[in-house]
């Protein structure tokens, strides 16, 4: 006997009967739901909530633009009132009791899903209001006994987010008759644990966090999810995945963390999604439109290579004319490099301002003093603070940093072969430094965008609005438990103002100030310890890396071997180190300075040890020179050790006793420290020069010679 369609599948034919009942409720449609905030002010944090918004197509009402705020902040107690008054005000005027309301804080929420999700987890929660929920009992811990229990999740009641329909809500707030500054947590509160009242509006809690996630107390929770191209807090305790995100109480740290990457900001898949965005371009302005830039240069110790940080000052691809100097001087031993690039080029620059070491200033005063500059000057539009020991090798990153459009945003810099940055991806419980999940990575490059942080140093660009209105406090920097950059960055936060960094370029890395001395004439020769990378800009010859590609070296004698090593400012700080010593060799055969008293072949010298120079020339050496004699002599290996290090100085006439020699050495290396060419005019009868001349003094063309000898 065949079996009718009821028999087979009574379950779908009842459905199809009552399709409300024992099944499925119908999907709200998402143009039901109207998402209300409010916002007295627009800050980052805002435009962040409705970027987010935005990204996910929500339609958002807000209320209390332009008023005053009056509810207090979570830092100073309970208040908020003034949300619940300004809702009940905007409820009155909607009539559409199907319509759903979505209530939410907007300085630091972020949506992590769309509309579609939202409504459906709300239905799921078989109530008419839903509140977010928290682990924590705040503002009255005394309420905490009348709690309805629950058997998992959280217990009590979070007021920065609630979802329900009209008629439900303008239930809940028709009795609120409060003050602004009064606690809207505590008036929701007492809703929620009144029995009757909570059955009557028909009020539940969000205690798996299914929709709302609230960080405070929850930091262990919640981790990012990265999947399929999309990026979401998960809630590991509950195993849900929330659909907004708050960072309440004192928690706007971990929020902006989630913020650099929720939603979808920035995947494994796509890199960064808004790097682009709300960009400021600088190539259709003529030069005379570009913004007014005041670049703040700030030394605080003696640094090393500063004649290179203004060489480089001077490269930045700016305008000259649009760009005012602030330099502050904390060093005497700086003031002739500052007085030295100013003689040749102040003229360049539309305004200059020096602060010198007579003035007595301190660091914290410097800054504000810079940036009363550009608040003071009505045609300042950017403040770019510049520490001394930044260097800046993208010529364009002053542009680079305009053109981002942002408040305050650092590019990042790194201390060579560490994970040292100018950057702070969070901070301890104390306020210092501590290392985000994400922070070797941006620091190593293996995540590019432009990223929120809480702290950042040593340069920076800063919008002169901002200096005219959220800091217009003179005393950015001040503080009596903090260092000034410190300092400043706590007030940023303070303020709710956004600090980022981009690595979305290469920009430099910043010196290291560790054991710079001051007592030598050229102190940064002393620095290839310290600073490898730029003793080697500074002295190392520009074709040295091309030796052996290009061929470089001479053969001018068997066994002898001519390439670049120096470039003309080591050589000229080397000789200049040597006279500014002056302690010459006497060239005879009796030296003290050595075993035995005793040289078999004197010369006009100074050994390096003399100048402390011998840790200094043996790192040279290993670095430098032994890899091309280990080329030019397979099967040699060489440790670069040495008995003597000397420089010699070569007169007409000043070297009687020098004479033809073999040197007791595996390796003899000979660097000129002069220009090409003859160094001086030898005559027919000293045929001891000219051999010798040939293969060893490709030397300068001034009255007297010098070379550096092991």
């Amino acid at each position: 006997m065949r079996l009718s369609p009821l028999l087979l599948f009574p379950g779908i034919f009842v459905c199809a009967l009552f399709p409300l009942t024992n099944c499925e409720e119908q999907q709200i449609p998402e143009e039901k739901l109207l998402v209300v905030t409010v916002a007295t002010k627009e800050t980052d944090g805002f435009k962040r909530f409705l970027g987010s918004a935005k990204h996910f197509n929500y339609t958002v009402k807000v209320l209390g633009r332009g008023q005053k705020w009056m509810s207090g902040d979570y830092m100073s107690g309970p208040g908020g009132g003034q949300k619940v008054r300004l809702l009940k005000e905007a409820l009155e005027e909607m009539k559409n009791e199907d319509k759903v309301i979505l209530f939410i804080d907007s300085y630091d929420v972020v949506f992590a899903s769309g509309p579609k999700e939202l409504l459906k987890k709300f239905q799921q929660a078989r109530h008419k209001v839903v509140f977010s929920s928290e682990s924590l009992i705040w503002p009255n811990r005394h309420l905490e006994d009348k709690y309805p229990h629950v058997i998992v999740g959280n217990r009590f009641l979070g007021s920065g987010g609630f979802i329900g329909y009209i008629p439900n809500i303008k239930e809940m707030v028709a009795d609120w008759t409060g003050k602004d500054n009064d606690s809207d947590q505590l008036f929701f509160t007492k809703i929620y644990i009144d029995p009757v009242k909570r059955k009557s509006i028909n009020i539940t809690l969000d205690s798996k966090c299914r929709l709302f996630q609230n960080l405070h107390g929850a930091l262990d929770e919640v981790v990012l999810k990265f999947e399929d191209g999309r990026v979401r807090a998960r809630n590991v305790l509950y195993d849900t995945l929330p659909v907004v995100i708050h960072g309440n109480g004192p928690t706007k740290l971990q929020i902006n963390y989630l913020g650099n990457y929720i939603p979808n900001t920035w995947t494994f898949e796509t890199g960064c999604t808004v790097c682009h965005q709300d960009l400021h371009p600088l190539t259709a302005l003529k030069e005379s439109e570009y913004p007014l830039v005041v670049i703040g240069v700030f030394i605080q110790q003696p640094t090393p290579f500063v004649t290179m940080f203004f060489e480089r000052l001077l490269k930045l691809q700016y305008p000259k004319n649009r760009l005012k100097l602030f330099i502050y001087n904390q060093e005497a031993h700086h003031e002739r490099h500052i007085s030295s690039f100013l003689k040749e080029h102040r003229s360049l620059y539309q305004d200059v301002k020096v602060v010198g070491p007579e003035e007595e200033m301190d660091e914290a005063a410097s800054c504000n003093m810079g940036f009363d500059m550009c608040r003071k000057d009505k045609d300042c539009d950017y403040f770019f603070l510049l520490d001394i020991q930044v260097v800046l090798k993208n010529e364009n990153t002053l542009k680079i940093l305009i053109e981002q459009n942002l408040p305050i945003v650092a590019p990042m810099l790194t201390r060579v072969g560490r994970l040292w940055s100018n950057f702070w991806g969070a901070l301890s419980a104390e306020g210092y430094y501590a290392r985000s999940e994400d922070y070797v990575d941006i620091v190593q490059g293996r995540r590019v965008g432009v990223w929120n942080v809480p702290y950042v140093s040593s340069v920076y660009l800063v919008k002169a609005s901002l200096l005219r209105s959220e800091l217009a406090d003179y005393e950015l920097f001040n503080s009596n438990t903090l260092d000034p950059d410190m300092a400043f960055c706590h007030n940023i936060r303070d303020k709710g103002i956004f600090m980022y960094v981009t690595n979305m370029h290469t920009f430099g890395r910043i010196l290291s100030t560790d054991n710079y001395q001051t007592s030598h004439l050229h102190n940064d020769l002393w620095q290839i310890f310290e600073n490898p990378v730029d003793w080697q800009e500074r002295y190392i010859h520009e074709n040295y890396t091309y030796i052996m590609k290009d061929k470089l070296i001479e053969n001018p004698c068997p066994d002898v071997y001519w390439f670049p090593i120096f470039s003309d400012v080591a050589c000229n700080h080397l000789v200049e180190e040597m006279e500014h010593y002056g302690k010459w060799s006497g060239g005879g055969n009796k030296d003290t300075r050595i075993q035995g008293g005793y040289e078999n072949v004197p010369t006009i010298d100074i050994h390096m040890n003399q100048i402390n120079f011998e840790k200094e020339w043996h790192k040279f050496l290993l670095e430098y020179i032994a890899p091309i004699t280990e080329k030019m002599y397979p099967g040699y290996y060489t440790k670069a050790q040495f008995e003597l290090a000397f420089v010699v100085r070569y007169k007409p006439d000043e070297q009687p006793s020098l004479r033809p020699h073999h040197d007791a050495s595996t390796f003899t290396i000979n660097i000129a420290l002069n220009q090409v060419g003859p160094d001086y005019q030898l005559k027919s009868s000293e045929p001891r020069f000219q051999s010798l001349l040939p293969c060893c003094f490709p030397t300068s063309s001034i009255n007297w010679t010098y070379a550096t000898w092991i």
